[in-house]
Order: C-alpha cells, then sequence, then structure tokens
C-alpha cells in the first residue's frame, strides 16, 4: 500500500467510531418512535418481494446474458492480468465513456480503480439482463422490478464510498481529513432535520435565498385567506390590462413560486409583461389539525372559491383557469364540476404537465403497490398529513444519480457547500399534504384511475366528466419529463371537448415548463391538428425555437377580453390588502 492509501485510511480510522455511533443513533431513533420506515428504493427486501410473485424465467433470454456475462468477465480478468505484467491498460469501453459518474481520469489510468468500475459495470449488467429475463404476470409488477433494480444497482456503484472514489480520496488528502468531518458534519445536521421516513437532502445553499426578495419575486397583495389558501394579487405592470383576469392553481404538493422566482424566470412577471391581469393560489403548509380536509376541499376552498373572489374583484363574469401538474388536474376536476352545474365562469382552461388520464403514470407510479400503499396511508393517518419531505426525496429518487447520490458524494463524502440555486431551493422547501387530501388523490388518480371515467366521481352530487369541458384548453408538456410523461399527458387531450392546442416543451418537468421568453433555452413543438395518437400528433409536428410563452400568450388572448384601466391589488372594498405577497402561508416551512 502507497503512502496515499495509508493516510486516507488512517483517516477513515480515527473517524470510524463516530460513524458508528452515529448509525446506532438512527437506528435506536427509529425503534423507539415505532414507526415503519417509509419503502424507499434501496430497500433490498422491496426487491426480493418483488421477484417471489408469480414470475417464469425465459431460459434462453437467461442463457444468452449468462454466456455475455462470463465472457465479458473472461475479458476483464486477461485485460487485468497484462495489467499486472506491466502492459498498458485498454482505453475505457463506450458505456464507461457516456457514464458521467466516471469522469475523473484515475478511471481511465489507475488500473486499480479501472478494474473497479469496469467490474462493478459488468455485475450491474449482469443483475439488470437478470431481472429483464423474468416475465412478471402482472405488468406493473415488472415495471416496478425494474426500477427497484435500477435504484439498488446505482446505490452499489464505487463512486457512492470513500475508498473507490479517487475524487473523494483526492479531497481528503488535500484537506488532511478535515473533508470527511466536514461531511460528517453536513450528514448530522441534515439527519436532524429529516423525518424517520426519508433523509432531507441539502441541494443547495439555503442561506441564498430569501422570499419576497430574491424568490416569490413579484409585488402584490394577498387579498383573501382561508383555512386552505391564500389569494395573491399581482401588481400591474402597465396602466391597462386585459379584462378578463388569470387564476394560477399550483400543485398542493409544492409552494406556489416555482412560477415566481427571479424575474427573467418568472412566469407571474411574463404574464405581467404581456398585460393579463393574474391571480395565484398560495396554498397552507398542512397541519394535523387540517387532516380531515380532501381533494375536494380543496377544490371548493381552492379554485372555486377563488374564481368568485375574482369575478367580484375585477367585475366580470368570466376567469381564465390555468393549473400545473397535481394543480392542474385540480383545475380540470373544478372545470368540469362548474360545466356540469352549467356555469360559464371558465374562459380558457390550460394544463401544464398535467395527466387526467393516470394509464400512464410514469415511475412514479412504482412506488403505489398493494403492499406499499397501506403503508403509505398508515403513515399520513398516524401524523395528520403527508410529510412533503418524503415526496420530495421520492422524486429526487427518479432521477437518483443526478439529484441524490451525486449530492451524497459532494455533501458527505467531500464536504462540499452546495451552490445556490434557485429551483433546488423550492425542491427542498416542502409542503404537507392532509392525510385526507393524499389519500383520495391517490386512490383516484394512480390507484384507480377514476377520473377519467365520466361519473365514476360524484362531489356534492356532481357527476364529474372532463367531457363537460367544452371551453377552450391549452395542454403543455415536456419532452423529458420523468413525473408526468407527456404521451401520458396527451390522453387528456381525448377527453376534453372543447377546442384543444397541444404543445410539447423541451426539457423537463420544471425547466420546461419556466422557460422565458426572454432567454429561454429551449425549443417547443407545435402541430395544430390532433393526432389519434402522440407518436402521430409528433410526426406532424414542427419545432420551434424558444419559449413556448408566446404561443400560449397569442392562445390566450381571445380569451382574456379587451384592454381596460388596470386593477389595483387590494383597493376592492370587499378584499382590502391583508399582507404584501408571497403572503404568510408560503413562508411557513417543514420541520
Amino acid at each position: 500500500m502507497g503512502t496515499d492509501e495509508a493516510e486516507i485510511l488512517a483517516y477513515l480510522d480515527k473517524y470510524a467510531t463516530v460513524f458508528n455511533k452515529m448509525a446506532q443513533d438512527i437506528l435506536s431513533r427509529a425503534n423507539k418512535e415505532g414507526i415503519d420506515a417509509y419503502p424507499n428504493p434501496f430497500n433490498q427486501e422491496r426487491l426480493e418481494h418483488l421477484l417471489s410473485g408469480e414470475t417464469k424465467i425465459d431460459a434462453n433470454k437467461l442463457m444468452q446474458h449468462q454466456f455475455a456475462y462470463m465472457q465479458k468477465q473472461s475479458e476483464l480478468w486477461q485485460q487485468a492480468s497484462k495489467v499486472m505484467l506491466g502492459e498498458a491498460v485498454n482505453a475505457p469501453t463506450d458505456t464507461a465513456k457516456k457514464d458521467r459518474r466516471f469522469a475523473h481520469q484515475q478511471w481511465d489510468e489507475n488500473p486499480v480503480y479501472k478494474y473497479i468500475r469496469d467490474s462493478y459495470l459488468i455485475n450491474a449488467e449482469m443483475v439488470t439482463n437478470m431481472v429483464d429475463s423474468i416475465e412478471f404476470n402482472d405488468p406493473k409488477a415488472a415495471q416496478q422490478a425494474k426500477f427497484f433494480t435500477r435504484q439498488y444497482v446505482n446505490s452499489l456503484s464505487p463512486t457512492n464510498f470513500v475508498l473507490t472514489n479517487p475524487d473523494v480520496c483526492e479531497e481528503i488528502l488535500a484537506t488532511k481529513g478535515q473533508s470527511l468531518v466536514k461531511g460528517m458534519q453536513a450528514y448530522l445536521e441534515d439527519l436532524e432535520q429529516s423525518p424517520l421516513e426519508a433523509f432531507k437532502m441539502r441541494q443547495t445553499d439555503a442561506d441564498a435565498f430569501t422570499l419576497g426578495e430574491n424568490l416569490a419575486y413579484s409585488a402584490g397583495k394577498v387579498v383573501y385567506r382561508n383555512e386552505l389558501m391564500e389569494l395573491l394579487h399581482y401588481t400591474p405592470k402597465s396602466k391597462t390590462q386585459h379584462s378578463i383576469p388569470m387564476l394560477i392553481t399550483p400543485p398542493f404538493i409544492n409552494k406556489y413560486y416555482v412560477l415566481d422566482l427571479e424575474e427573467k424566470k418568472s412566469m407571474v412577471q411574463g404574464l405581467l409583461d404581456s398585460g393579463y391581469s393574474v391571480f395565484m393560489i398560495s396554498w397552507v403548509n398542512a397541519e394535523s389539525e387540517l387532516a380531515g380536509k380532501d381533494f375536494f376541499d380543496y377544490m371548493r376552498k381552492g379554485p372555486l372559491e377563488a374564481i368568485e373572489v375574482i369575478k367580484e374583484i375585477s367585475a366580470q363574469d368570466k376567469v381564465n383557469l390555468t393549473g400545473f401538474c397535481v394543480g392542474g388536474t385540480l383545475a380540470a376536476v373544478s372545470a368540469a364540476y362548474l360545466r356540469a352545474k352549467n356555469d360559464a365562469s371558465i374562459a380558457s382552461l390550460t394544463l401544464l404537465t398535467t395527466l387526467l388520464d393516470f394509464s400512464e403514470p410514469g415511475e412514479v407510479g412504482n412506488y403505489f403497490s398493494e403492499d406499499m400503499l397501506p403503508m403509505i396511508e398508515q403513515n399520513a393517518q398516524m401524523k395528520g398529513v403527508f410529510d412533503g419531505r418524503i415526496i420530495a426525496m421520492s422524486f429526487s429518487l427518479l432521477r437518483e444519480n443526478a439529484l441524490f447520490w451525486s449530492f451524497f458524494i459532494d455533501n458527505y463524502l467531500k464536504g462540499k457547500d452546495p451552490a445556490p440555486f434557485d429551483i433546488l431551493y423550492w425542491n427542498s422547501d416542502s409542503t404537507n399534504i392532509p392525510a385526507a387530501c393524499f389519500k383520495q388523490y391517490l386512490h383516484m388518480t394512480y390507484w384507480e384511475n377514476a377520473l377519467k371515467d365520466p361519473g365514476k366521481i360524484v362531489v356534492d352530487g356532481v357527476a364529474i366528466d372532463f367531457g363537460k369541458i367544452d371551453m377552450p384548453t391549452y395542454f403543455l408538456t415536456t419532452v423529458a419529463d420523468h413525473i408526468v410523461l407527456w404521451k401520458g399527458a396527451y390522453a387528456g387531450t381525448k377527453l376534453v371537448s372543447g377546442d384543444v392546442r397541444f404543445v410539447l416543451g423541451g426539457s423537463g418537468h420544471i425547466a420546461g415548463v419556466i422557460n422565458p421568453t426572454k432567454g429561454g433555452k429551449y425549443p417547443h413543438w407545435v402541430n395544430d391538428e390532433l393526432g389519434d395518437t402522440p407518436e402521430q400528433w409528433l410526426v406532424g409536428a414542427s419545432e420551434q425555437s424558444g419559449s413556448w410563452w408566446q404561443d400560449w400568450h397569442a392562445w390566450l388572448k381571445p380569451s382574456a377580453g379587451k384592454r381596460k384601466a388596470s386593477l389595483s391589488p387590494g383597493a376592492h372594498e370587499n378584499y382590502p390588502s391583508l399582507d404584501d405577497a408571497p403572503g404568510k402561508y408560503v413562508l411557513k416551512r417543514v420541520e
């Protein structure tokens, strides 16, 4: 062993007792609380349970994979033997070249690291192929098995361990072991801020942002408040605005201000610049006293109540309604509810990365199964709310190498401070959901997919039928969305009856939506004709450079009314200012 390796081992030995005590404290804390841990993707028992179900093996496929594995292992050993005899190290494989985890030059130049990397990649491929050789009777079980296998394999990457990551070893030597100390301190601090069921990992510099200053940026007033939401009315930027106002319904599983980041990336500012009158719902960060509030309470106390307030403030009989993600599903249900009652309050409906038909739920659906769903519901029932930090971790694990393991390595193994990043700050600002709402939403959507069937869901005697949505409807999805698959969102266009415009944006669930007109990095695709399938639509679509916002604003204009004198927030005698934007509800953080 060389001097460098000996130094690293000495530093590790010095801190080993502290790490061991930390692990014991975690187990003791879990046992004391007596709460089953949320079923996370690193749970090997979960994977074994899936593989023990009703399955059969494709023998031919399995043999092919085994032969390929044996051949690659043989080649690896031959190469290792040659290196031991002093021959040059071969160039990296194509797989290794494409894998960002192995970017450090030592993975190619150091024969030990190269062997570790190549051995891992071969074994990872073998495990993945083994699962691929299994034929499941239940297609959902097959998807879950592949998902959990990927999570398990990626958790075992040599980059996630101190002695098998050259970046980490270099940092230990350069800092004389202080990077380990700093990383351990960061881990303990994050652990203290985490619920038992999930680990809340820092992803950005939390001290770099202040709501109302450099996030939740736009000026305005809170003009209405109930137990579930505050209604924000934004200050106009021109003397006149379109007379029909816009109401934005964000997801109640997140804070609203992802749509109002700093000025250049604010969707609110983009609408104000185009002369639209903008209102925003800011959801409460729920505590246990709201445990009984369900999805339809959010509809009644959210968009429905807000629409009536906005109509009175604006002296208009219509509102343009926009919903984002879960807020889009809520907005669509609200629109269907109103139209079933012959209420024409909604002039147009915009659904941003929204599912109405949950037949293709994407990888999020892998978290819900017959054995996992009761555990999730039990957790929410015991606390009265479903902890938003669990949702944040679950979403991060949909892109585990980019949004979990990269931060694990930088924060805890290398002791680095994360850089300021507004979207990641928002992502870590979790929101609790009342137990009743969370359970009802899961059953209606991911579990039963009931909303797509006309009349299957009835609210206050009113049958919910998306076919009643006869106002113009704009669907925006994004090509790389890992939460709402764009082809799954396309199915919603077949459920509504009004004129539909479907637009596909570049990038993913957040960046593809927050793609401003000025400086927008991603293109979008448009097609005036709806095909029977998303594939048909894409064939006829044309790529447009820049943001989709201009297309949306132009589409909105016919439903926005003539321009009239702008409304001053808080000036209406029945709805005076209660607070300056961003209000009180958004400031409450999950502790």
